[in-house]
């Protein structure tokens, strides 16, 4: 399996089984939380400085429809809008306590869903996918990097 379509395609099958594997994890967590506010939760965590506008781009969605997944959010006490102090025409986005802690145990219950299978891998093949994991993410940033230099 040297070609790079082959190996794609065994990649692909894992992703799905990865993807699996994080989604159960998701689902047994209560309150359960639909894909498309978690998303919205998992981009405002990532950048303090969020706001409507900018969450619309990350999602790809128009404004409106971001506005009503932030709706469905603070009617539950998991995201809060406030004026933003530099520029008061901006609505920024915060995670709540409750939230952050939303956040925290999914991560959790994912880290440990992924443990239960990486415990039944033999330790050495641990090892090798976690070296083509590296490798993967390092052949990532050079792709990204090479475009960025060319666009």
């Amino acid at each position: 399996m040297d070609r790079a379509t082959e190996v794609a395609a065994a990649v692909e099958s894992s992703v799905e089984s990865l993807v699996a594997v994080l989604e159960r994890a998701r689902v047994a967590q209560q309150p359960a939380i639909p894909p498309a506010q978690l998303r919205v939760l998992t981009i405002v965590a990532a950048n303090r400085h969020t706001n409507m506008s900018r969450l619309a781009e990350a999602l790809d969605v128009v404004p409106s429809s971001a506005s009503r997944l932030c709706d469905r959010l603070e009617a539950t006490g998991l995201l809060r809008r406030v004026a933003d102090p530099r520029d008061r025409r901006e609505v920024r986005l915060l995670l709540t306590p409750a939230s952050r802690r939303l956040l925290t145990d999914l991560r959790e219950r994912r880290q440990a869903a992924l443990s239960e299978v990486l415990e039944r891998m033999p330790a050495a093949a641990r090892q090798d996918l976690l070296r083509a994991l590296q490798a993967f993410e390092a052949a990532t940033g050079a792709t990204e990097e090479t475009g960025r230099q060319t666009a």
